[in-house]
């Protein structure tokens, strides 16, 4: 894959933060992080909106669940009906273990449900297979 993937974290615990940033910076992955502390500033952040730099493609968002003003569904949801935005690849990362939160976000076409069950280990392990995805698959333009 030529270009570099960009990557917006929609997160609004900063140990979760620092978590995914400790896991980069162990696996040696400099790729460009934007962070998203809710739905909201992340639809901002993908729209260029309100003052804020548009985060280049190709990207792809790894997205908590349980956040104040815009939660994971509702940011997923206005990602789908937004054309523009429709194909944004996420992951979502969110310690709910729930069958029907697994199949909503599924529902709403997540390329992955990932469980923070034990956050250090999960980072790594993520960050992992993410680097791996996006050096095989093809993004969107």
């Amino acid at each position: 894959m030529s270009a570099t993937v960009n990557l917006l974290l929609v997160e609004d615990d900063e140990v979760d933060i620092q978590g995914f940033k400790r896991a980069f910076a162990k696996n040696k992955i400099a790729n460009p992080i934007a962070i998203a502390k809710d739905g909201i500033e992340a639809l901002e952040i993908l729209r260029g909106e309100n003052g804020r730099t548009r985060l280049p493609k190709p990207y792809l968002v790894l997205l908590d669940l349980n956040m104040p003003r815009m939660n994971g569904f509702e940011f997923l949801e206005a990602v789908r009906a937004d054309p523009e935005l429709a194909c944004t690849l996420v992951f979502m990362v969110t310690t709910s273990k729930a069958e029907e939160d697994k199949a909503k976000a599924y529902g709403q076409h997540v390329a992955g449900y990932i469980v923070k069950q034990d956050p250090a280990n999960t980072f790594m392990q993520a960050v992992s297979m993410l680097e791996h995805y996006w050096k095989i698959v093809e993004f969107p333009d």
